[in-house]
């Protein structure tokens, strides 16, 4: 029989067996998410996924943007929300009661927009002086372009790594809205909360942490920018390394259309490729930089012999680094993938699952996605406070069909 437990967390009592605190490390920290668009939604389902209870304040007529059946949006999985109108007495007064029960509160507006709805750093925190007041946006809180719109693509081009992304004779290639909005926005203020919280824990104030998608992208290429003073990296796309200049480490087509990433950088592992793909006696010397494009030509014609399927047979198990470039639906498929349970489904849709892992407090998808308004009850119960009658209401049709065009309030966020 398991030993049921009693253990402190987050300053609340929680019941666990065997020692194994449920739901994710994060279980019992509060979070608060003003709903909007990109990678605010994100972070707080990164917060959501590792246990924390996030409620999901859904405003009447939706955020705007995309269009998605609620149903389907992963982004608000493992959340709860409530459906509060903050340009009304009721709903402002709402998401204070939350703000001052809540270890941490995210948004996603415009600089000065949450101040005008009265929501802002200073009321909240003057309701609950240890809270973390996770700020997302594009531009950051300050600087001249603050108060514009803008989306992933400007964001990163403007930090200086869209510019390195695609073939030398080509134009700069996006890398969907991964680089900006997920990693150098919503990661940075997950990282950012959490440290945050850490110094609140330890008997700190409550803070702002102002995350922006310039400041994280920017980060992120920090190694680059070493690589670029000590004379290591050209300041121009497909000349380098790590960019597609290297004929050993790049993509390269098969027979039937479909591609093979390689990545044999370490001398051991260019051997032990060049060997498989059958290339090892008329490959040029790896380290003649004048014969790069002869080494490419040599690689690109061999690959084209077979199909993917094929190529994949020949370097499965190996370390020469080449694995197939697989789609979005056959990732789901891939075999190391499936026995590390890298996706999972929950609900009839299958999704990437909780990232990183802990031994101890495992993550888990346990709620589908959040429907607008849906939980109003049970997080009036379980967080002891009172919501405005239209706390309850769903608007489950609005939600899914308003666009940013026609939502009045989709002017004051600055979308991803």
């Amino acid at each position: 029989m398991l030993q049921q437990n009693c253990h402190k967390v987050g300053g609340r009592i929680v019941a666990t067996e065997d020692g194994a605190v449920p739901g994710g490390p994060l279980s019992g920290v509060r979070v608060v998410e003003l709903a909007g668009i990109g990678p605010g939604p994100f972070a707080a389902m990164v917060l959501a996924d590792l246990g924390a209870d996030v409620v999901r304040v859904d405003r009447p007529g939706g955020t705007g943007g995309l269009r998605i059946d609620p149903d389907y949006d992963i982004a608000n999985r493992n959340k709860r929300s409530v459906l509060l109108d903050l340009k009304s007495d009721g709903g402002r007064a709402a998401v204070l009661d939350l703000a001052e029960r809540a270890d941490i509160l995210i948004e996603g507006y415009r600089p000065r927009v949450a101040e005008r709805l009265g929501v802002g750093p200073e009321a909240c925190l003057a309701r609950n002086p240890q809270l973390v007041y996770g700020r997302m946006t594009g531009w950051g809180q300050d600087g001249p372009l603050a108060p514009t719109a803008g989306h992933d693509i400007g964001y990163i081009a403007v930090a200086g790594a869209l510019g390195m992304i695609g073939a030398a004779d080509g134009p700069p290639v996006a890398p969907a809205n991964l680089l900006g909005d997920y990693a150098g926005g919503s990661l940075y203020l997950v990282i950012g909360v959490l440290a945050a919280l850490q110094h609140a824990r330890a008997g700190g104030p409550g803070q702002v942490v102002d995350a922006a998608i310039v400041d994280g992208t920017a980060h992120l290429t920090a190694v680059i920018h070493g690589m670029l003073a000590a004379g290591g990296w050209q300041d121009r796309r497909g000349a380098n390394l790590l960019d597609g200049g290297c004929p050993f480490y790049g993509t390269y087509e098969t027979s039937d259309g479909g591609h093979m990433a390689v990545g044999a950088l370490e001398r051991k592992f260019y051997a032990e490729f060049t060997e498989r793909l059958g290339i090892a006696d008329q490959a040029p010397p790896r380290e003649d930089f004048d014969a790069w494009g002869r080494l490419r030509a040599v690689i690109a014609a061999r690959f084209k012999e077979r199909t993917r399927e094929e190529w994949t047979a020949v370097f499965d198990g190996s370390d020469a680094c080449v694995a197939p470039v697989l789609s979005l639906r056959e990732a789901t498929a891939h075999p190391h993938l499936a026995a590390r349970s890298t996706f999972t489904e929950h609900g009839g849709i299958t999704q990437p699952a909780p990232a990183p892992r802990f031994s101890a407090t495992p993550g888990a998808v346990r709620r589908a996605p959040a429907r607008p308004g849906a939980d109003a009850a049970e997080v009036a119960r379980d967080w002891g406070l009172a919501l405005p009658r239209d706390a309850s209401d769903t608007a489950t049709e609005s939600a899914t069909e308003t666009t940013a065009e026609t939502d009045e309030t989709a002017t004051e966020e600055n979308p991803s």
